[in-house]
């Protein structure tokens, strides 16, 4: 019996831009029929999302999918969770799959934490006996015992995520697919859900690990595939492919950046999107560069899709180093913000005192959230670059090899207690 789980042979997924599906109320149609001797004919643009992919996973394999924002990863996981069907080519799955995708997928907002289990787990197959057994051991993972008879709709994105995983990755399905949603958990629950992969790994389950934090996917994952353009641009070790990628990210940034608005590499449902970014001293003045130990605002202009207030808005930011790893995350949430209802049009400052950082050039990741629903994300939204400012006020200069970050601290000699 062949070792190959999965075998994908010449992939392809075309979308038309500006294309609707499903069903239309008789309003919609008479308005549409009204409107149709007024509209101009064209022709919608067609977009391939997934270029004849081919690649196998044997079973075992932990396998990392790295790439930009609409590079065709999201793509790739759900045709092989079923969720979406390609335009052309041939999947074959040997054994059960268990996705891990955008938060809440798989969930229906209208059921509690528990009926969700149920459901999940009926979803793959289970019955209901295999997933009481496993009921217990679901919930304190996710670390949610007070919410399991919530309807899932009254959760934050991190609840969400937190029983999503949890779900998959204990109902053990012989395929597990992780799209990018650890970043909206906190580190400590992030490291537990590595553990947790790394543990259903060792145990023979076949992983794909798409993420964009790389000292995760080098660290956890034995191979990766890059995606460029909706095709596999590299195939092979993991520390070539992540020096590929970094490479591209590294020359697009030095070509110019483009305005966060003309942005197409970005995910989510889009209800409302980050539209500028730029960073203010403490007095409120534009700067172009952050003196270290200065206090800096870095500012985030948004827009909701229909003009309408937006509800329950979260924004959290990574900054990284230019290798790609993570220096530290904030946010509405660590600053104890909630924003339960925001104008149309508006802008989220993060106000950062004493900046912690030794001189270098950052990578800053930023991720709106609007009613739990994942709305935008957008790897590289900006490159912060960080020049000495003598962060103690000793004249000493801190280089950037000798440690990654500062510390706000004071020395002193005193005698034996």
């Amino acid at each position: 019996m062949s070792d190959t789980i999965i075998k994908v042979d010449g992939l392809s997924k075309k979308y038309r831009l500006g294309a609707t599906h499903g069903y239309k109320t008789f309003r919609e149609s008479l308005v549409n029929a009204v409107k149709a001797p007024f509209s101009k004919s064209r022709e919608r643009e067609e977009v391939w999302a997934l270029k004849d992919v081919s690649f196998e996973v044997k079973r075992g394999e932990v396998l990392g999918i790295i790439g930009r924002n609409g590079a065709g990863k999201s793509t790739l996981l759900k045709i092989l969770s079923r969720i979406t069907e390609p335009t052309s080519g041939r999947v074959e799955l040997r054994g059960r799959v268990g996705s891990l995708l955008e938060v809440g997928t798989g969930f229906h907002p209208e059921l509690t934490g528990k009926e969700n289990v149920y459901l999940y787990g009926t979803i793959l197959g289970m019955r209901s006996s295999e997933i009481s057994r496993k009921y217990d051991e679901i919930v304190a993972f996710a670390e949610l015992e007070r919410f399991m008879e919530t309807p899932v709709k009254r959760y934050s994105s991190g609840m969400y995520m937190r029983l999503a995983f949890s779900v998959a990755a204990h109902l053990e399905p012989e395929i597990l697919l992780v799209d990018e949603v650890l970043a909206v958990g906190d580190a400590i629950f992030q490291r537990k859900c590595i553990k947790k992969m790394q543990e259903a790994a060792s145990c023979g389950r076949t992983i794909l690990f798409v993420s964009h934090n790389i000292p995760a996917i080098t660290s956890f994952c034995g191979r990766a595939i890059l995606f460029e353009g909706g095709s596999v641009s590299y195939a092979g070790g993991v520390e070539e492919a992540v020096d590929k990628y970094l490479g591209a990210a590294n020359a697009a940034a030095d070509r110019g950046r483009i305005g966060l608005k003309e942005r197409q590499d970005r995910s989510g449902s889009g209800a409302v999107r980050l539209t500028d970014f730029y960073m203010l001293d403490g007095a409120g003045n534009r700067i172009g560069e952050i003196r270290s130990g200065s206090t800096v605002q870095l500012a985030f202009e948004y827009g909701s899709a229909d003009g309408r207030p937006a509800r329950n808005v979260e924004l959290q930011i990574v900054v990284s180093r230019y290798s790609g790893d993570r220096v530290f995350q904030f946010g509405t949430r660590f600053a104890g913000r909630s924003f339960a209802e925001a104008p149309a049009r508006g802008r989220i400052v993060c106000r950062l005192k004493r900046f912690p950082l030794p001189p270098e050039r950052y990578r800053l990741d930023a991720y709106l959230v609007s009613e739990a629903v994942p709305a935008d994300y957008l790897q590289n939204a900006a490159f912060i670059d960080v020049v000495d400012g003598d962060f103690y006020g000793s004249g000493y200069q801190v280089f950037e090899k000798e440690t990654p970050f500062l510390v706000d601290g004071d020395v002193s000699l005193e005698g034996a207690p």
